[in-house]
C-alpha cells in the first residue's frame, strides 16, 4: 500500500483520540474538581532507504545517506493538568474544597463485582443520607451516593445535629441540638504524587491493581490536608485553550485526509496509463 496512505491513516486514528480527549475536557468544564488532560504525540518507526551514492558529494554530506520514510505519529501519553481550579463560595456547610493541588478525598465505591473499592476525588459537594440499620446516624456521601471515607472508615454524622464544621486538617465537629459538640471523625485526605499512574473512572481516580498505594500517594496529615468549608473547586478546564487545540487537531485531521485523497488520485492516474 502507498506509504502516504499508511502514514496518514495511522495519524488520523491518533488524532481522533486527541479530539475525544478535548471533547471530554469541554464536557466537564463545569464539573466540580475536574482536572483537564492534554495529549502528547511522538513519531513512529522511521525507515532509512539508501539511494545511489555520488562519490563527489559524499565528502560534504552531514546527513545520513538515503531518504527517511516515517510511519506516522502516535499518541504517546495523556497528561493530567494538576493545576488547582478557582474556588467558588457556596456558603453550604457540606461543600468542601482542597486547597492543595495534589490532595484528594477518598470515597467508597462498589465495582462491577460488588466489591467495595476506594476511589479518589476532588469533588467536595457532599450530602447526608440515612445510615442503613441505624436511624440515629447519617452517612456523609457524594452526589452519587458513595460513602465518604474518614481515617477510621466511613464518616458518620449523628442524626440530631444542629451544625457541622470542619477544621483545616479535615477534622469534623458536630454540634447537637442540645448544644453538645462531638467529634465525627476526620476526612481521609491523601496526596497523590503520581496521578498519571492512576486509572480515570469518570472524573474520579482509582488505584490500578498492579500498583501499590505507597508508590503513588501519601496520607495528608494535619495542615497538609488543607480543607476549606463552604466552597467548591471549579474545573481547571480553559475553554479558550481547548478551542484552540480543537481547531489545530481538526486542521491536522483535514490535512491527513487530503493526503489520502491525493495519494488515491495519483494511483488512479498511474493505473489509467495505457
Amino acid at each position: 500500500m502507498n506509504k502516504m496512505i499508511i502514514n496518514s491513516s495511522v495519524t488520523m486514528g491518533q488524532l481522533q483520540m486527541q479530539l475525544d480527549t478535548i471533547a471530554n475536557n469541554m464536557a466537564n468544564s463545569n464539573t466540580t474538581g475536574y482536572k483537564s488532560r492534554q495529549v502528547q504525540f511522538s513519531d513512529l518507526l522511521f525507515q532509512q532507504v539508501k539511494g545511489l551514492p555520488y562519490a563527489e558529494n559524499e565528502n560534504s554530506r552531514v546527513t545520513p545517506e538515503g531518504t527517511r520514510f516515517g510511519s506516522g505519529a502516535r499518541l504517546s501519553s495523556t497528561a493530567m493538568n494538576m493545576a488547582a481550579g478557582s474556588l467558588q463560595q457556596t456558603g453550604r456547610s457540606l461543600d468542601f474544597a482542597l486547597t492543595s493541588p495534589q490532595s484528594y478525598f477518598q470515597i467508597q465505591v462498589s465495582d462491577d463485582n460488588g466489591r467495595n473499592v476506594t476511589e479518589y476525588t476532588r469533588d467536595g459537594a457532599f450530602y447526608l443520607s440515612p445510615s442503613a440499620g441505624n436511624p440515629n446516624e447519617l452517612d456523609l456521601v457524594t452526589s452519587d451516593g458513595n460513602k465518604v471515607l474518614g481515617t477510621n472508615g466511613p464518616i458518620k454524622i449523628p442524626s440530631g445535629y444542629k451544625e457541622i464544621s470542619i477544621g483545616q486538617n479535615g477534622a469534623i465537629s458536630v454540634t447537637l441540638t442540645n448544644g453538645t459538640t462531638v467529634n465525627a471523625g476526620q476526612l481521609a485526605v491523601v496526596t497523590i504524587n503520581k496521578p498519571d499512574l492512576m486509572l480515570s473512572v469518570g472524573h474520579h481516580l482509582r488505584l490500578p491493581e498492579n500498583i501499590q498505594a505507597a508508590q503513588v500517594m501519601t496520607a495528608a496529615a494535619g495542615r497538609e490536608a488543607a480543607v476549606q468549608q463552604g466552597v467548591l473547586e471549579a474545573s481547571n478546564v480553559d475553554i479558550a485553550t481547548e478551542m484552540s487545540d480543537l481547531v489545530n487537531a481538526q486542521r491536522s485531521y483535514q490535512f491527513n485526509a487530503r493526503t489520502i485523497s491525493m495519494a488515491d488520485q495519483m494511483m488512479g492516474l498511474i493505473n489509467g496509463i495505457r
